[in-house]
């Protein structure tokens, strides 16, 4: 690898294999691109599927490109609890019930829409402070609050056998998939966890768009011209977009804030919340992620290239 040059900038989507970390992943593509990389959303190390990486300055932008809903198509065995709602964890029931296609179907709209959900005792929110897995593992183990979560949409998608159902969800920030199939299986009267997951995509970012492990190693450094690097604009499409003058993008893109004066300028600015993150562009290109404060456009992060 040259040094002194500038490495890339985008997103590059991952098909993560089953038994790697997230950050497992994002240390293979470090060693294959210059510069900071990062990955937008978690997977378990059971979990395939759709993983972003950012790359360079696209990293300024994995917060908002984590917001995206996120569709998953899992497995879930009925009639057996795990400990960490997963098959990796040990067994802490059975039981010889199992639910019908009927009643599944029947049960699904009760889990759409904003639910309360109990995170998974094994999982990486913090309580008091500290992981929560890592408290599960402690002798003094803590169960997870209850929070608000989005699901767009759950669908069963086939019966496999009569221990066996495969599902897909349409999901928002900070579901979990095992909690979702851990409750359905109460709700049915029955246990439950999930045997297989796979994430199909975040947000913006698809099945389509993503490359193996095996094939990165094949094609060599990350560049530019690579063909399979997407822009950093790909994982912002959800946000408010607003384009400025060459005057107002110079003033922005040096960290100063702008009191825009032309008039489309203006009149993009009111159709913008007070406070809420938009990407300023000029160009056709993405110059900062921003904000409207007091009438003024302040720069949160701006995007050097």
């Amino acid at each position: 690898m040259l040094t002194g040059r500038r490495g890339p900038d985008g997103w590059l989507v991952i098909d993560k294999p089953c038994g790697l970390t997230s950050n497992q992943v994002v240390q293979v593509v470090r060693r294959r691109s210059a510069g900071k990389v990062g990955h937008a959303g978690t997977l378990d190390p059971l979990a395939t599927g759709v993983l972003p990486i950012a790359i360079g300055e696209a990293t300024k932008t994995t917060a908002y490109a984590m917001n995206g809903r996120k569709r998953y198509r899992f497995r879930i065995r009925w009639g057996v609890a795990r400990a960490t709602d997963d098959c990796e964890g040990k067994v802490t029931g059975e039981c010889w019930s199992r639910p019908s296609r009927e009643a599944i179907e029947a049960i699904l709209p009760r889990f759409t829409g904003t639910i309360m959900q109990r995170p998974p005792a094994y999982s990486a929110i913090r309580i008091d402070g500290c992981r929560a897995y890592k408290l599960a593992r402690s002798d003094k183990p803590v169960v997870p609050p209850a929070r608000p979560v989005d699901i767009a949409e759950l669908r069963l998608v086939a019966m496999i056998d009569r221990d066996n159902s495969d599902c897909e969800a349409l999901v928002g920030r900070g579901t979990y998939i095992r909690a979702l199939a851990r409750d359905l299986g109460v709700a049915l009267g029955t246990l439950a966890h999930i045997t297989e997951l796979r994430r199909l995509s975040v947000g913006r970012f698809t099945e389509g768009q993503a490359i193996s492990l095996d094939s990165l190693a094949e094609r060599g450094h990350i560049t530019t011209d690579c063909g399979f690097l997407l822009p950093i604009e790909t994982g912002l499409d959800d946000i408010p977009a607003l384009a400025l003058t060459g005057a107002e993008a110079a003033r922005l893109r040096n960290g100063q804030n702008v009191m825009p004066s032309e008039t489309s300028t203006l009149a993009g600015l009111r159709r913008l919340n007070e406070c809420a993150i938009f990407g300023a562009w000029y160009d056709q290109a993405l110059i900062a992620l921003a904000r409207v404060e007091n009438g003024r456009i302040r720069p949160v992060r701006v995007i050097n290239r």
